[in-house]
């Protein structure tokens, strides 16, 4: 379970990366669908660390609730 988080972890840090890279691209870029596109880029900068979180918080919530279930049986 360990090797899978830190697989995730790292996917998820190269996703992140690559979404930087390519803001600053589309920032740069003078072409008519650079605009759309810059603003699909910055708005899954955010989205997406938000939705990594929230996925680790309802996770460790439900792994923990697993786990007082298996200390009562």
């Amino acid at each position: 379970m360990k090797k899978l988080k830190r697989t995730l972890a790292l996917i998820g840090a190269v996703l992140l990366l690559l979404l930087y890279v390519s803001t600053v691209l589309f920032a740069f870029l003078d072409h008519s669908a650079s605009m759309g596109l810059l603003k699909a880029s910055v708005a899954c900068t955010v989205i997406l660390p938000v939705l990594l979180y929230a996925y680790a918080l309802v996770y460790r919530a439900i792994r923990k609730d697993d786990d007082d279930s298996d200390a009562d049986t």
